[in-house]
């Protein structure tokens, strides 16, 4: 379905100062550690502004990582709402298979409402843990792990916790998250294709994996800000809105430094120093600010996350004022103008050799320095591959079992939509030859947050490769593409 697009409206009629807008996209953009990707900005119900960074687009879905788990709320929501789920029901009443094996009594003692809050009695991260318990069902070994302490007592963020719940709603309702979600909140809210990694096959991952566009991130933020209801119909239940955004369990860690983790957690919303959010790793937040009646959606790559919610309490929420502000024409008109221009600097490069060196770089094949690529052990090879057919020319990864052929577009982007086979990920590439012996370029795996900086030598046929940031997920570079099942 196409999606009604949300109410537009300059920053100014809406009581929003655009100098402020600028201040905060002058603040991510000059920060060493932060590369922001998208920016959405609704104020009383109204986009006032919206900007992507190419090569990222409006239209393109992305790896949301834990903000995921806010989506995996909203299902657990409707399933309360339609009487199918039970939050002070035992976890383990749901899975009668494991019933048997789940003897520790804080273990059966964990309610629904427990693994919702991340206060399952565990006081630390338990996936790996639990894989290793039952490395085909999560929700086993997450059982078989007796809790530290009484369920209900304790935080820990942990990502079992979320998968167990997104298990039992999708038993309870006999499909996946995206086929339970399509029709009673996708689809009203207007939001249109979403990709959701599964594990084991079948089974929507919950705590992460889901693929969306920054639009539907904004539009599950406002759906919040307005209790549950859009257009005038009511999605979810009130009563469900202010459970899920309130803290149920404390997650200070007791330091004397109040950042924006030490401030509680609701049911997959984390609390913040203003309003509550969504948050997924990297800069993939879903902010929503009842006392300024906004929501702020980001995508971005950065491990700095803090600094990046610092720059919107800093800069945005000031420019928050009354409605409306007159007399800003000029300036709102100067912030669309910028937004619709943002794009991240590219590569530096030459698009092609110096000609006195192209039938060395022509054909020649690079393989990782010192034997394996650290930082993707899957890529065992580089080639440079001269211009054919009128193209330019670009360069094959050989990754595993899939080759990637990228062509190399200099000082800009130069976008593929993963046309390289079916296990291509979409990618945009920047960067060319910095040195008669020397090529440098820049792949952004387009339906995620990463970029990978690679390095070819002619000198001694070898290249590097860096991520600026790592995927949690490791795997081939084919699992950096939305999942080609669709909701």
């Amino acid at each position: 379905m196409s999606a009604r697009p949300l109410p537009l409206s300059p920053p100014a009629a809406q009581g929003v100062d655009a100098r402020g807008v600028h201040a905060f996209l002058d603040a991510v953009e000059a920060a060493p550690d932060i590369e922001p990707h998208s920016l959405m900005i609704l104020r009383h119900g109204h986009l006032v502004a919206s900007g992507w960074w190419a090569p990222y687009t409006p239209e393109r879905r992305q790896l949301l990582y834990s903000l995921s788990k806010s989506f995996t709320s909203a299902a657990a929501g409707l399933a309360v709402a339609e009487g199918l789920l039970d939050l002070d029901a035992p976890v383990v009443s749901y899975f009668p298979e494991f019933e048997a094996d789940v003897t520790d009594p804080r273990s059966r003692a964990m309610r629904v409402r427990h693994v919702a809050s991340m206060a399952s009695g565990h006081v630390a991260e338990t996936l790996e843990r639990a894989l290793r318990l039952d490395r085909n069902e999560i929700v086993r070994g997450f059982l078989l792990l007796p809790p530290e302490r009484d369920p209900g007592t304790v935080f820990a963020y942990n990502q079992p916790a979320t998968h167990t719940l997104a298990a039992i709603v999708q038993r309870v309702t006999g499909q996946s998250l995206t086929a339970y979600l399509r029709p009673r909140l996708l689809d009203p809210l207007g939001i249109g294709e979403v990709a959701w990694q599964q594990f084991p096959p079948g089974r929507d991952l919950g705590f992460s994996g889901l693929h969306a566009t920054t639009d539907a991130i904004a539009r599950l933020g406002l759906l919040h800000l307005q209790g549950g209801v859009w257009d005038g119909e009511r999605l979810l239940p009130a009563a469900w809105i202010a459970e899920a955004t309130r803290a149920h369990v404390p997650t200070s860690d007791g330091t004397d430094v109040k950042t924006d983790w030490q401030q509680g957690y609701g049911f997959q919303f984390w609390m913040s120093r203003h309003g509550y959010r969504g948050d997924g790793a990297y800069g993939q937040f879903c902010v929503v600010l009842p006392e300024y009646d906004a929501v702020i959606a980001t995508t971005a790559a950065t491990e700095q996350m803090q600094l990046l919610l610092d720059a919107v309490w800093d800069l945005l929420l000031p420019a928050f004022g009354p409605v409306p502000l007159e007399g800003r024409e000029e300036e709102d008109a100067a912030l669309g103008e910028r937004l619709a221009g943002l794009r991240l600097a590219p590569a530096v490069g030459a698009a092609e050799p110096p000609a006195d060196r192209a039938d060395a770089w022509s054909g020649t094949g690079f393989v990782p320095r010192g034997g394996v690529c650290e930082d993707q052990p899957t890529l065992t090879g580089i080639t440079v591959v001269p211009p054919s057919d009128g193209g330019g020319w670009g360069v094959a990864l050989d990754d595993k079992d899939v080759r990637l052929g990228l062509r190399l577009g200099g000082a800009k982007w130069t976008t593929d939509e993963g046309t390289a086979g079916p296990d291509a990920p979409p990618t945009a590439v920047s960067g060319g030859w910095t040195g008669p012996d020397t090529l440098a370029f820049d792949v952004v795996f387009l339906e995620t947050p990463h970029r990978l900086a690679l390095t070819c030598s002619l000198r001694d046929r070898t290249f590097t490769a860096r991520w600026r940031t790592a995927p949690l997920r490791r795997g081939p570079l084919r699992s950096l593409r939305a999942p080609r099942t669709q909701g």
